[in-house]
């Protein structure tokens, strides 16, 4: 068996557990008996509406907007910045941010940012492309898929138009424990050095 189909076989492993994960905790948050006291309706901290565009891996917190990990400028008035990088316990690490076009016309070249994986073009338009890279352990860590090969990330969008924001996250499997900083990169912006907190 080659090393390429070895691989393939791994990362399919690898995606139908965090799938089982995702939806064993999924199912145990639900349940209950259909009533809520007055404290858990006042500390909901997201929108159903907001959840749902998460997609299958969102965090269950929204992150905050107003704190500012990394900022950095792609082309075209295009701003990315990155709000939260957090371990969870689960082995993931989980990238929260925003993109905004801060030019004049609305931005097309969307396409770049699901990356060149043969896996991810026929998904669509996502932030799949992004990878985190741990330079002390000389590895480099991809968007996690489930097992039909969509990104656990931001997708279905197809452009930003000027003056907008567009949310964004996306899930990766964890760096050991010891490593507490990588290198974000999102095609066509600039690379970024991230603390992983949590």
């Amino acid at each position: 068996m080659s090393i390429r189909h070895v691989l393939k076989a791994r990362r399919g492993a690898a995606a139908a557990v965090i799938t089982a994960g995702l939806v064993f905790t999924m199912a145990g948050c639900g349940g209950g008996d259909g009533k809520q006291d007055d404290q858990d309706k006042s500390s909901s901290s997201s929108k159903p509406a907001e959840k749902e565009k998460e997609g299958s891996g969102g965090t269950s917190a929204q992150p905050d907007p107003d704190q500012v990990i990394a900022t950095v400028k792609g082309r075209d008035g295009m701003v990315l910045v990155i709000n939260s990088v957090e371990r969870d316990s689960g082995g993931f690490v989980t990238v929260n941010g925003q993109v905004e076009n801060t030019g004049s016309a609305a931005y097309y070249a969307t396409t770049e940012w699901r990356g060149t994986e043969e896996e991810l073009r026929g998904g669509g338009q996502s932030v799949g492309g992004a990878t985190l890279v741990d330079k002390a352990g000389k590895k480099r860590y991809y968007v996690l898929r489930d097992t039909d090969g969509r990104c656990l990330c931001t997708s279905g969008f197809t452009q930003v138009d000027a003056g907008k924001k567009l949310p964004i996250f996306m899930q990766f499997p964890a760096p050991p424990e010891s490593t507490t900083e990588v290198d974000f990169q999102l095609p066509s912006f600039p690379n970024a050095t991230l603390e992983i907190t949590g």
